[in-house]
């Protein structure tokens, strides 16, 4: 199998060191405009398996070049370029999976796509993160062992094990979507209604082994494509996962609109957008830098199997690699991507066509790949009546 990356950033560069690491994959490339920043990656792995070059993803021709070399392509690239590099892999027969984004819909772009990719005979899989990603295929798994799948709630978070005021929290990715999720409502689908609330909402208190009690939130995109793989759900959430006392800070914050992006003041005759400022306040004091992080995840589906109500549960918890100082974000992310991307390229997957991962990757071969990798996902099921929540 021969595999390329497109983006030597965190993912880019913890997706190329699980595919050298992997038996089947005989070949990685690691594509960056920048090709210092290839290079660089390439010399800090040290396998034989992997080659650095230089590519411009806003040229097609460019782009398209690189991605023929591939069976399948791993776009780590910001979430702008996925729609050209899902077109590109289209005309140049190659398959493509991509980190998502559901900010201007790109996702949705991507998913338009489906006859093109089909009547190309490729597989294009958008979303492969940890949310979208890892809880879209713990949904679907969940799904796929009911006759009938009536409620979805996830929750996920990525803090740190030692949280530090005012925030007791450190960002694991842009602070930027951060703003986005807590600004933007969240889509809901509630006694079988699809409707919007607001984020930093409803919030209720959740445990996790080792942890004490931790609070859970909406947030706007984390249910992302669920609502239309399952158009019959009576429930569907997603809850962000902080420390006790997060949402209630930065509820003041959004209602003050200093995390709006569309809002500005007028400062001794100078137009200010209180966002960008906020941002750079922020940013020294969330910056995770060297400290440990972790990722919490929680997948409840509920249903009908053979006249009785059945529930399924998944539960994560993932710490930061201090070997490797890979963040549990990054490790839980990238891994993610990878996998599916060997899976599509050792025909694992072999349906062809854009698809959501819920629809697409099978869970149980999934659940035991991240298992070797040291992501260990745990799953309970009963009928309701036993079924004990948290």
């Amino acid at each position: 199998m021969k595999i390329g990356v497109l983006g030597s950033g965190l993912m880019g560069k913890e997706a190329a060191r699980d595919l050298v690491q992997s038996e089947g994959v005989t070949a990685v490339g690691l594509a960056d405009i920048n090709i210092d920043a290839a290079e660089q990656v390439v010399n800090q792995l040290g396998s034989p398996k992997l080659t650095a070059y230089q590519v411009n993803a806003k040229d097609e021709e460019e782009l398209g070049n690189y991605m023929q070399q591939f069976d399948v392509v791993i776009n780590a690239l910001f979430y702008s370029f996925n729609e050209i590099v899902a077109q590109t892999a289209i005309k140049a027969g190659v398959h493509s999976v991509d980190l998502g984004g559901h900010i201007g819909h790109v996702t949705d772009k991507v998913l338009e796509m489906h006859d093109d990719a089909r009547t190309a005979g490729v597989t294009l899989i958008p979303d492969l993160g940890v949310a979208p990603g890892m809880i879209n295929i713990l949904s679907g798994y969940g799904a796929s062992k009911l006759d009938k799948l009536d409620e979805i709630k996830l929750y996920v978070g990525g803090i740190p094990v030692n949280p530090e005021p005012p925030f007791e929290y450190n960002h694991v990715f842009s602070m930027e979507g951060v703003f986005d999720h807590y600004t933007d409502p969240a889509l809901i689908i509630r006694n079988g209604i699809k409707q919007e609330i607001e984020s930093l909402s409803e919030v209720e208190r959740v445990h996790f082994e080792k942890f004490g009690p931790l609070e859970a939130f909406h947030t706007s995109g984390g249910t992302s494509t669920l609502s239309f793989s399952y158009p019959d759900l009576k429930t569907l959430e997603y809850k962000t996962i902080r420390y006790p006392g997060h949402a209630e800070k930065f509820k003041l914050l959004v209602d003050l609109n200093l995390t709006r992006m569309d809002y500005s003041v007028d400062v001794n005759g100078q137009e200010i957008n209180p966002r960008e400022v906020l941002l750079k306040v922020l940013d020294p004091i969330v910056d995770l830098g060297e400290k440990d992080d972790v990722v919490l995840l929680r997948v409840k589906v509920k249903g009908e199997k053979a006249g009785n109500t059945e529930a399924h549960e998944f539960e994560m918890t993932t710490y930061k690699d201090r070997e490797h100082n890979v963040t549990a974000m990054a490790q839980a992310t990238a891994n993610t991507i990878s996998v599916v991307a060997q899976m599509i390229a050792d025909g694992t997957i072999s349906k062809r066509g854009v698809y959501p991962p819920e629809q697409i990757v099978p869970g149980d071969a999934y659940i035991k790949k991240m298992a070797k990798r040291g992501v260990k996902i745990c799953e309970s099921g009963s009928d309701a009546k036993t079924h004990v929540t948290s």
